[in-house]
Order: C-alpha cells, then sequence, then structure tokens
C-alpha cells in the first residue's frame, strides 16, 4: 500500500472512489470536485491506468501522434526517442505519456544510436530547407536580357579568362573553367559578341588518373562540337600523395576555349571591365 500522510492518508480507498467515478463516465475535473482533490499530481496518480470517457475526448490534429507516442512510449522508448521519431516536442509527449511507466536505462549505445538518428534527421531537414532556397532563388531570376548577358559576361571573363599582363602580353581571349554552367554562358556571351563557332577552338585539361575519354566526349557534347575537333588534352600529372577531392565519375576536368584572331576582342572587355568599376563606384 502506498503511504502517504495529510488528508489523502487513506490513498487506496480514494482511489477505488476515483476509480469508480471514472468508469462512471466522470471527467478529471468532475472527479476533482466531487473528491475534493485539488493536487493534481494526487489526482493523476489516483487515476493513473484509467482511460479517459470518450466524450472527454476532443477531436485534434494532434490524435494520431499522442497515440503513437504512447505506443511508443509502451515499447520502452524514451521521450527522446520519440522525439526523434515523431518530431514533436518533448512537452507534448510528456502530457500524453506521463501516466505510463518508465522504460529501462538506455545504454551508451542506444544513446549513440539515438544521437546519430535524430543527427541524421536534422541533415535532412537542413538539406530540404537548403534546396528549396536555391530553388526559390533561382525563380527569382527568370530571362536575361541582352544587356545583362553582355554585363555578366564581362564580368564573368574577368573572374576566370586569360588576362594581358606587363610582363607577359596575352592579348587574347581564353576562358578556363570546370562548372558547365559558366561554360554555357560564356558561349552565350560570345555568340552575343558575334563570334561565330568558326573561330572557337576546345581542349580539355584533366589529371591523367581521370577518365580521359569520357571527360572529352562530355565537353564535346556540351559544346555541341565533335571530339575530333578538340585540341590535344593537357594531362596533369598524378600524385598519389596529394588527397584530392575532385576524383569520381563527376570529374571531367576543365574545358579550354581559345577564340581566335581576339586581340581586339581582348581589348574590348578589358575596357568594359574598368566602365563597369566605374559605372559602380561613381556618384
Amino acid at each position: 500500500m502506498t503511504e502517504t500522510t495529510g488528508k489523502y492518508a487513506d490513498f487506496e480507498g480514494l482511489r477505488e472512489r476515483a476509480v469508480a467515478l471514472r468508469r462512471e463516465g466522470l471527467s478529471v475535473r468532475q472527479i476533482r470536485d466531487r473528491l475534493k482533490v485539488f493536487n493534481n499530481d494526487m489526482l493523476h496518480r489516483l487515476l493513473r491506468g484509467e482511460p479517459a470517457p470518450e466524450w472527454t475526448k476532443r477531436p485534434n490534429a494532434k490524435d494520431d501522434l499522442r497515440a503513437k507516442a504512447r505506443e511508443l512510449r509502451l515499447q520502452g522508448m524514451t521521450y527522446d526517442r520519440i522525439q526523434v521519431e515523431l518530431g514533436c516536442s518533448k512537452s507534448s509527449i510528456s502530457l500524453w505519456v506521463r501516466d505510463l511507466p518508465k522504460p529501462a536505462p538506455r545504454t551508451r549505445e542506444q544513446a549513440s544510436e539515438i544521437a546519430r538518428r535524430g543527427w541524421e534527421i536534422t541533415l535532412q531537414r537542413r538539406d530540404r530547407e537548403r534546396q528549396e532556397a536555391k530553388r526559390s532563388a533561382r525563380r527569382e531570376i527568370g530571362a536575361l536580357t541582352e544587356r545583362e548577358l553582355f554585363l555578366l559576361g564581362v564580368g564573368l571573363y574577368w573572374a576566370e579568362g586569360t588576362k594581358d599582363k606587363p610582363h607577359a602580353r596575352r592579348e587574347r581571349v581564353a576562358f578556363v573553367n570546370s562548372d558547365p554552367g559558366m561554360i554555357k554562358i560564356f558561349l552565350a556571351w560570345l555568340a552575343l559578341m558575334d563570334v561565330s563557332s568558326e573561330r572557337l577552338r576546345f581542349h580539355v585539361m584533366i589529371h591523367e588518373s581521370a577518365d580521359v575519354t569520357s571527360a572529352e566526349r562530355y565537353w564535346a557534347d556540351l559544346t555541341g562540337s565533335d571530339v575530333s575537333t578538340f585540341g590535344k588534352t593537357t594531362l596533369k600529372k598524378h600524385n598519389p600523395k596529394t588527397n584530392r577531392k575532385n576524383v569520381g565519375e563527376h570529374y571531367r576536368g576543365c574545358l579550354v576555349i581559345h577564340v581566335q584572331q581576339s586581340a581586339d576582342l581582348y581589348r574590348r572587355i578589358e575596357g568594359w571591365w574598368c566602365g563597369i568599376v566605374d559605372g559602380s563606384v561613381s556618384g
């Protein structure tokens, strides 16, 4: 028998009366008022294990979650594990299952597994948020005007293209990049500049340990060219001691685009870039 002092000394007798009232269909509040038990903890102890009458159960969007939480608790899961499984707050779980027995203490391995699964769910949620942010930003752009493409191409070349130096005269247009999107934009920009495809020369730069043939075919398809028209591929020596990340089936090296007879175009690109700089800081 539970030993309780004070006004609840006859705990078992009080519990019998509370259970009887519960089975008659009374709510917790009605039982509280009938028995004059205004201590909530004591009231829940008196009614532990007794289901609520159907009429007291209000439709709730979380009813299914509550039922699942109770089921998982009866399987011996902790609040942490239930939270990982259902994605609801611990405070809600506590309200739903507090009348059920506590599970046995978990082992270190079980705790590690809970933490791992929780982290996986967090990573999945972050990835969904990341992808949605990218999709939303992508929809904001829409079709580019010719002027927008013109300015973008100039900035793109000045960031990634070959530039003339006082100690090394290179007044020619040459663009190198491994990003297929960058290559597409630069080719679209060259077309806007009325540079014919006959003036373009391509070749691949790639590590010798990669699938060279596949990479050449990939870049040829991307540019709408024939592999046979490509210049000799530049192979980079492979150093086994280097922990390179650009490996695997998606590694295709870099594509080099040379524009023949392009000294005048290069000088205009440099001038356009200076104009962009002036325009961005003026006023």
